[in-house]
């Protein structure tokens, strides 16, 4: 039998006979670069087939832009978006201030609903407030996360087992940078202050029992579990390349595939595209990728999925509506996967062979996300992070002790939210 390409399999049987025709309209997307950027225009493309009386605008912006043009114009009500997307720690701040549609509310009159297909934590984190009885404003776009990888080839070389514990992997990282010298570094991680070293920082942190707040809101940061942390991190970083407070995604994402590192504790589902193609990797069939090792408490993969939204303010809600259900759908996601790499947020897109076969960290993936924890919710996110980088890579660099560096943040954080 003659195998059905993906896009017509998609445009055949995705949406036939649940979607009506539609008037001629525009849509306008407020989308990202990359990947991301990618991804969409393949699902708008295979929209337009099914709909050609549908027109779109895709924007594809960086994570920056996207932010600042969707607020301006939310906040004003200008209508100017149809669907956005939005960065998972901003979503707070859309959700409670009323810039989007209320999706129950639309599911409801549409007499449809959510299927249970979406990872159930990653749909909580679209509800405000972000829990199974908050209102819908948002489905995930994409099930993105952070990821643990290493080199399965040294690891068998120095009699290793895959580490359970951050404690194995420090024990893991010292043998191999002995035993390997300068031509192979034990670890690798990002370094610059702001969002890479927290991102970087964050699974340890939380498997090591920290927290960001307590129950009541109040910033614990500098608690002995964070402060172990920290000295934790910082004794890894001595198998870190000296250069480390400075490296950013594309230094480490470069190492992992020269296999200048034997441990990469933070890896993306976007950097992995490469992992296995001989023209790109020198590590190829020798790196598994999984979800991050436990420690105090379990593994705590750090989300960063976009949510996908209609702004209240759009005006055309209707034909919005139905490309939205279209791009959340399950033969779009696989689609989207396959044509650029962007993860799931649906559990069933993970089982599927023809896609575990060109993407076959997927499983990690799918383990990674079960596990993963969100960054607070809270509108000052931002501030958070900057005050917390800083304070991170100032004891990376050594201008300050693990103790000194977290409780300095954790006043600040404090001030800020007085």
């Amino acid at each position: 039998m003659k195998k059905i390409p993906l896009l017509a399999f998609v445009l055949l049987i995705a949406f036939s006979g649940s979607l009506f025709a539609q008037q001629p309209v525009k849509l306008v997307i407020a989308g990202r670069d990359g990947d991301y950027g990618t991804g969409m225009q393949a699902a708008v493309d295979a929209y337009k087939v099914l709909h050609p009386e549908v027109t779109f605008e895709v924007l594809k912006l960086s994570g920056d832009d996207i932010y600042q043009k969707t607020v301006i114009d939310l906040k004003t009500g200008t209508g100017s978006y149809d669907i956005i997307l939005i960065d998972d720690p901003k979503a707070l701040q859309f959700q409670k201030a009323g810039w989007l549609a209320d999706l129950d509310a639309i599911y409801k009159k549409s007499g449809q609903k959510v299927d249970a297909d979406f990872f159930p934590n990653l749909v909580n984190l679209c509800r405000y407030p972000d829990n199974a009885t908050g209102k819908l404003y948002a489905l995930p776009f994409i099930g993105n996360v952070s990821l643990f990888a290493y080199r399965t080839d040294l690891f068998a070389k120095y009699g290793l087992k895959e580490p359970k514990t951050w404690t194995d992997v420090l024990a893991a990282a010292k043998k191999i940078q002995t035993g390997e010298g300068e031509s192979v570094s034990g670890v690798i991680f990002r370094g610059v202050k702001g969002n890479p070293i927290v991102t970087a920082f964050l699974p340890m942190f939380w498997a090591f029992g920290g927290e960001i707040f307590d129950a009541a809101g109040k910033p614990i940061l500098n608690s002995p579990a964070g402060i172990k942390a920290l000295n934790y991190f910082l004794e890894l970083a001595k198998y870190a390349p000296k250069g480390t407070p400075m490296n950013n995604t594309a230094q480490v994402r470069d190492t992992l595939l020269a296999g200048g590192a034997a441990i990469t504790p933070e890896v993306w589902p976007a950097w992995l595209g490469a992992l296995n193609d001989p023209a790109k990797s020198k590590v190829v069939g020798n790196v598994k990728v999984m979800a991050h090792p436990s420690e105090v408490k379990a593994s705590a993969p750090m989300l960063g999925i976009w949510h996908v939204a209609i702004p209240a303010a759009s005006k055309n809600q209707a034909a919005a509506f139905q490309f939205f259900q279209f791009l959340t759908s399950k033969d779009t996601q696989k689609l989207m996967a396959m044509k650029a790499g962007l993860p799931p947020s649906r559990a069933s897109v993970y089982d599927d062979a023809e896609l575990l076969a060109l993407r076959p960290w997927y499983p990690a993936v799918r383990s990674a996300l079960i596990a993963g924890k969100a960054r607070p919710r809270t509108t000052v996110w931002s501030e958070i992070e900057n005050i917390l980088g800083g304070s991170l890579q100032e004891a990376l660099i050594g201008d300050k002790s693990a103790d000194q560096a977290l409780n300095e943040a954790n006043a600040a954080i404090a001030a800020i939210l007085q």
